[in-house]
């Protein structure tokens, strides 16, 4: 069995143990040079927190052991196709390989849909289903000033 098959049926075992104890379906592992680091099922109800989802979980889980916010060089498998959320943890990771099982429409199908969601993202801003308004303050373009001329900054 191929290091990706082997590590994306862990994600899964990880999703289907994970319903026992009363996570969601959905598991995710990450990898580097093929060796497993990190990996978490769904906790949503049992954290209540909307959002520790298999994969943000996992990778906080592989950012503190490699102790950097850059896991470039890692690999994440995923029961499930990663929804809006955790696409955009994935990118922020820096995380340039994703493997995963089912479709989001499997997840659908169960419930778990983000369609909503993904449809959102694509809209201006004010015309979202949830209001958001900006307020106009040269106070926070301060703050950016200051990031600009921070000496200790690292890459995001």
């Amino acid at each position: 069995m191929s290091d990706d098959k082997r590590l994306l049926r862990e994600a899964i075992e990880i999703a289907s143990s994970g319903i026992t104890v009363g996570g969601g379906p959905f598991g995710a592992v990450i990898s580097k040079e093929g060796r497993k680091i990190a990996g978490s099922n769904n906790r949503v109800v049992l954290n209540t927190d909307p959002t520790a989802h298999a994969e943000i979980l996992a990778i906080r889980e592989a950012a503190l052991l490699l102790k950097t916010h850059d896991l470039s060089g890692c690999v994440l498998y995923t029961s499930c196709e990663p929804c809006p959320m955790c696409l955009g943890a994935i990118y922020w990771a820096g995380i340039k390989r994703v493997i995963y099982a089912s479709e989001r429409y499997d997840a659908a199908a169960s419930g778990f849909d983000d369609d909503f969601i993904y449809n959102e993202i694509s809209l201006d801003p004010s015309k979202r289903q949830v209001t958001f308004v900006r307020l106009d303050d040269h106070m926070a373009k301060e703050v950016f000033r200051k990031w600009d001329n921070y000496d200790g900054k690292t890459s995001y």
